[in-house]
């Protein structure tokens, strides 16, 4: 069923290439946030936004990255978690202070090479130990911890058991749909229903308004190059079913008592969490099948990739905190003192992170990317809901905007709240206090409630309130990404920098004149300056600020050429055909 995630990325991921660039280069946008404001106006949709995502950041990206970066080092070298976690950032640091956008594309782009060979390498090996896709689903089905196997026996034959082994022994028995992608309509993993309109704009946002991904399409030369990336991308996106869920699948396989462990002691005992250990399978499948140098190489592999993971996270969120949140605080703040911002920000997050981990440890029932995807979709449906109004509505103003996106994320925090309050039960154990219904409704359901719920009080209130002026749509919406008229309030803030670009230089020039004596700066100290370029600032570096007309360069780049954009709508076509294809294929029932 995970794998229904990677079919969704592998489409979406168009959608971003088809729909969302366009508009995000058009309009000259470096951050979400910025999108926001251009095309709504006002500052409180920016802040909030931004906000926003600085708090998933810290629940379902760094907390995990430094939780499963620290599992692949606790797995491998038996260090203490919170070891493994300081380690992994003093790591990320040395790559993070250099920072920058260039050097994740960089770092990436070898790690995957490093990542898809090393995973087809052991998929093939873990595929030949259980005798291939006849063999995984053979025995899977039978791949069940000691504790469940006593249960199952003394239920076929009708013997007696404990007390413990009647309680927790059925909690390991692999579920009868284990090979199936989407499943029945209430079905309590993967309703199908639920996933594909529920998950679906949960996922939206990760793939197409996520400052993580999106900058590094914003980084592509031209449309042709940014859709391109997507269609390779979404290629790539196939290979995890295969890459990461079967070898998963293997590894229960091979370590039932250590991947499947059904007890809460026996769990406590393997990896620290008396939840489950499903979080550990990968890893114990690198160091148990692959040979000594391979398995090196493979570990390092997957904790660098964690690493510029966690820089590609520390480089947005500094990029979201500094630009939609501090320079509305201190609009002349220089290069420097935004340069210091971001890194206390980087700093900020981590420390809260840390102390995320153990929550996170406890939640949705041991199962990290479960985690991820239910945290996800109380607070994000909302988010993907504005960005697809405010792209393909016209008519939607910042005040529907505003209070759709506050009510859609106060029903998710609702629901976020109480389900941290009612404690996460383990298989075999029964809660004091039963949770209300709605909060016992599948997430993926209620994901769905969200996304509706934000778009109906968006369109309502947008056509209750006045429109916005004409500008605002101006190549902020999919219609009008080719518009070529100039905007009203381009010009406004061009003018308000040229004045205050005059009285600077005023300034400047008085000072100038009260100098006796024009002495030369000496050369700042060496390790200023080691320091100077280490951090990647330059003091001459100024932010490129971009004249009214300066669009119609952007709008160069959104041209394609005719022969091109046969080529990509053919492979886009191909990419949409694989992805149902694959839904279609791993739900039909053998």
């Amino acid at each position: 069923g995970v794998g229904a995630w990677e079919f969704n990325a592998l489409m979406l991921l168009q959608l971003l290439g088809w729909v969302f660039v366009p508009v995000y280069i058009a309009c000259g946008t470096t951050t979400m946030p910025q999108w926001l404001r251009k095309r709504f106006g006002g500052q409180r949709l920016r802040v909030m936004f931004a906000i926003l995502s600085l708090v998933l950041y810290v629940m379902i990206k760094l907390s995990v990255n430094l939780y499963s970066g620290a599992l692949f080092i606790e797995q491998s070298l038996g260090w203490n978690m919170y070891l493994s976690i300081a380690i992994l950032l003093l790591l990320t640091a040395i790559v993070t202070i250099t920072g920058g956008l260039a050097a994740v594309i960089y770092t990436d782009t070898l790690q995957a090479v490093l990542m898809v060979f090393g995973a087809i390498s052991l998929m093939i090996v873990s595929m030949i130990r259980v005798g291939g896709w006849d063999g995984l689903r053979e025995q899977f089905m039978q791949a069940m911890p000691n504790i469940t196997k006593d249960y199952v026996h003394a239920k076929q034959f009708n013997l007696s058991m404990n007390n413990y082994t009647q309680q927790y022994g059925k909690c390991g028995i692999p579920s009868d749909d284990s090979f199936i992608m989407l499943r029945e309509i209430n079905d309590p993993q993967m309703p199908w229903l639920g996933f594909l309109l529920g998950q679906t704009p949960a996922s939206i946002w990760y793939w197409c308004t996520d400052q993580v991904i999106v900058q590094r399409a914003l980084a592509a030369k031209n449309l042709d190059h940014a859709r391109g990336a997507t269609l390779m991308a979404g290629f790539i996106k196939i290979l995890p079913m295969f890459m990461m869920v079967v070898p998963g699948m293997v590894s229960r396989i091979l370590f039932p008592n250590h991947v499947a462990c059904a007890d809460p002691a026996r769990c406590l005992e393997v990896c620290g969490n008396s939840h489950g250990c499903t979080n550990i399978a990968y890893p114990k499948l690198v160091l148990g099948v692959m040979p000594v140098g391979a398995r090196g190489i493979m570990m390092a592999v997957m904790v660098a990739a964690l690493m510029s993971d966690l820089d590609s996270i520390y480089n947005s969120a500094s990029t979201i905190f500094t630009i939609d949140i501090w320079q509305r605080i201190r609009p002349r703040a220089g290069n420097r003192e935004l340069m210091i911002v971001g890194r206390v920000i980087m700093l900020i997050l981590t420390v809260v992170s840390i102390l995320w981990v153990p929550i996170l440890m406890a939640s949705s029932g041991a199962q990290l990317f479960i985690y991820i995807q239910e945290i996800c979709d109380y607070l994000v449906p909302a988010v993907a809901a504005i960005f697809l109004v405010g792209i393909f509505w016209s008519r939607c103003n910042e005040m529907g905007a505003f209070w759709g996106l506050m009510g859609g994320v106060v029903i998710g925090l609702v629901r976020t709240i109480l389900v941290f309050l009612y404690d996460d039960v383990r298989c075999g154990d029964h809660a004091e206090v039963a949770p209300p219904g709605f909060v016992s409704l599948h997430y993926m359901y209620y994901a769905l409630i969200i996304f509706i719920s934000t778009i109906f009080l968006t369109v309502v209130i947008s056509l209750l309130t006045a429109p916005l002026p004409e500008y605002f749509v101006v190549r902020t919406t999919y219609w009008s990404y080719m518009n070529t008229a100039v905007r009203d309030d381009d010009v406004k803030m061009w003018t308000k920098l040229e004045q205050l670009k005059e009285e600077e230089g005023d300034k400047e020039d008085k000072n100038l004149d009260n100098d006796e004596v024009m002495v030369e700066n000496e050369p700042p100290p060496w390790y200023k300056r080691f320091f100077t370029w280490y951090c990647g600032f330059n003091e001459k570096t100024k932010e490129p600020v971009e004249k009214p007309e300066d669009f119609k360069a952007r709008l160069k780049t959104l041209e394609q050429q005719p022969h091109i954009r046969i080529i990509l709508n053919v492979l886009l076509v191909c990419i949409l055909s694989i992805g149902i294809f694959c839904y279609v294929y791993f739900s039909v029932r053998p």
